[in-house]
Formats: C-alpha cells, structure tokens, sequence
C-alpha cells in the first residue's frame, strides 16, 4: 500500500535537499532542508547512495526507496521541473498481510475496482477503467467526493500498481488503465512528476497509464489546463477525452487536446438504434480515426450491439454488459480466463 505523505525538492544550485512530511506523521524525522552529506543521520547508507546517484544520473522520472534510521520505509517520487531542479511527492510504503497492495485503501472508506475495456474487433479484453468506489457500495462517487486532491494521487498510484500487476501476469506490455482526473487535479503542480515517476517506476510503457479527461473540468482553467496535459503527454501518459458527445464537447478543444482516444457518452450510446444518431455516431469516428485517435462506446449494456458498434467505426467498448467494476483478484482472473 502506497500513501503520500509529503512532498520534496532538490535545488541543484544550492545542492539542498528539502524534504517536507505531514505534521504528526511518524516519519517526520525527514522534513528539513538536507546537504547530501548529512543524509546518514536520518536514513540508512544504503539510501543515501540511491539518493545520491538518483540525483547526479538526472534522467527522467525519478523513483527512490528508502529506508529511515529508524527502520520505515518510504519512497520518493518525482520529476524534473527546471533545469538541474527535481521535486515530487514522498510515499509512505506499508506492507499488507495476505492482501495484494492493489486492494489498497485509496481514500477515507474508498477503494480501487478496475472494469473491463473490449476491443471490439478481437473481442477480448485489452485494458481497464480504475474506478474509485465507497467500500462495500458499488454507486459511482459524487463529484464532490472526487474532488480530492489525496484522492487522486493514491488513485494514479494504485492504477499504476495494478497495471504493473495485470501486465506481468499477462505477459502483455500494451495492456492499458485508464484513470480520471477532474479540474482541480489538474491544477496540482506535482501531478506531472507523479505521473512520470510511477512510468519509470512500473516500468510502465508510454501511453498504458491513460488519463480520463473531460472539456467540463479543464474549463476551470483552459490555458492552465493544455499547458498541463502537454506535459502529461511529454511525461508518458495517454490521454483520453471523456464523455464526448455530452455539455460543451467542442471541436475547438477536440483540436487542442494531444488525446490518444475519445469516449462516446453512454447517452449517446443508449439511442444507438436511432438512425439520426447512428449518422452522429459514424461521423465521430470517421474524425477521431482521421485525427489518429481510437474511440470507446461507454455504457454498453447490450452484447447485441456489439456488431452495430464496429459497423459505425468503433474499436473500443465498455459496459455492464462486458463487464462490472471488479476488485483487483477478481479482474486479475477475468483477464486470465480470456
């Protein structure tokens, strides 16, 4: 189980390092500012030579485990920001008994469950939907509950884990997970240098970390927004536009975003027998294939479309009907037993 605790910095000019834990927190020993020097008095010799190479090799995203004088473990992960510059979050890492760190709490009473993504015209299972539910309850959050910063964070943590899991035990590098992020993540400076960490760290192939955007959330800040999903993109993540064909989708943005997919909305999806929408339905792919993105039906409940669905263009599928959002294990067998 992988929880953030703080944050830190290496300033190459002033060659400290900054390292700043929630107050209270039992590893609290490591905030401070830190000449590499003086490292061996708050973590193991070891940790001070991975600290220390990580640093010079300035290569990248940046994922460092640690273990305190004091017996702890943590990690730090992060990204470089400016030239010489590195910052990024701190990890607390705590082993569960019997249980897969994928199962991991991920926010007050929330846990991780992953939901299949077809292709359609393989008809097998290619990726996956990380999705945050209450425990015990299978509803989808409000938006207000998403809205956590915290939230999001151990969310992309948990994703990468699992994807990392689900890969190796496939055998398949271009297995995906998508994850959601919402306006006010996007506006979190360490979001970057999380998500190249956990590339680097996973081993995660560009573009299997897929990161489920929609127009509604980035209008918060439109310019901070591009500048942060361009980033996103340089840092090895994919992205995909969500929920289009619902609110403002704009082809303005559609142009804008460096997006990898776009998601049709369930709604949309649901009319799919009419032949108005049908005509929308064809058009939208005819686009996004010529703008070199693949395009997913969202809210599948019918197997009997399926044929419909590749027929008007469509490589990807998701739905109840392929699939309910299921715990790790659970999804982990599913993948296996396809």
């Amino acid at each position: 189980m992988s929880e953030a605790i703080g944050d830190w910095r290496w300033d190459k000019r002033t060659a400290r390092l900054s390292l700043t834990v929630v107050a209270g927190h039992l590893a609290n020993s490591l905030s401070g500012q830190w000449a590499l020097g003086d490292l061996d008095k708050i973590v193991d010799g070891f940790s001070k030579r991975r600290i220390e190479r990580a640093l010079e090799e300035d290569e990248g995203g940046i994922l460092i485990e640690l273990t305190l004088a004091d017996g702890q473990e943590v990690q730090l992960v992060g990204a470089a920001v400016e030239e010489g510059n590195v910052q990024g979050i701190i990890l607390e890492i705590t082993p569960l008994p019997d249980q897969d760190s994928t199962a991991a709490i991920v926010g007050p009473a929330l846990v991780p469950v992953f939901q299949p993504i077809v292709c359609l015209r393989q008809r097998r299972t290619i990726g996956f939907e990380a999705l945050a539910r209450w425990r015990g309850n299978d509803d989808r959050l409000s938006s207000g509950a998403l809205d956590d910063q915290a939230l999001a964070t151990n969310m992309l943590i948990a994703s990468a884990e699992a994807l990392s899991a689900l890969q190796l035990a496939h055998d398949d590098p271009d297995l995906f997970m998508h994850v959601n992020l919402t306006g006010v993540d996007l506006m979190d400076d360490m979001l970057v240098a999380l998500v190249s960490a956990l590339n680097t760290g996973q081993n995660l192939k560009d573009g299997s970390l897929r990161l489920e955007l929609t127009e509604q959330a980035a209008l918060r800040d439109t310019d901070k927004a591009l500048s942060t999903v361009h980033a996103l993109k340089a840092a090895g993540a994919g992205l995909v536009l969500d929920d289009f064909g619902s609110g403002h989708s704009s082809f303005l943005w559609l142009a804008d975003l460096p997006a990898d997919s776009l998601k049709v909305d369930a709604d949309l999806i649901a009319q799919i027998q009419n032949p108005r929408v049908q005509t929308i339905l064809e058009a939208v792919t005819l686009m996004a294939k010529r703008l070199g993105m693949k395009t997913t039906a969202e809210g599948v409940e019918d197997t009997t479309i399926l044929p419909l669905l590749l027929q008007l263009g469509f490589d990807h599928a998701q739905g109840f009907a392929l699939g309910r959002p299921m715990p790790f294990d659970e999804a982990k067998a599913f993948l296996l037993s396809r």
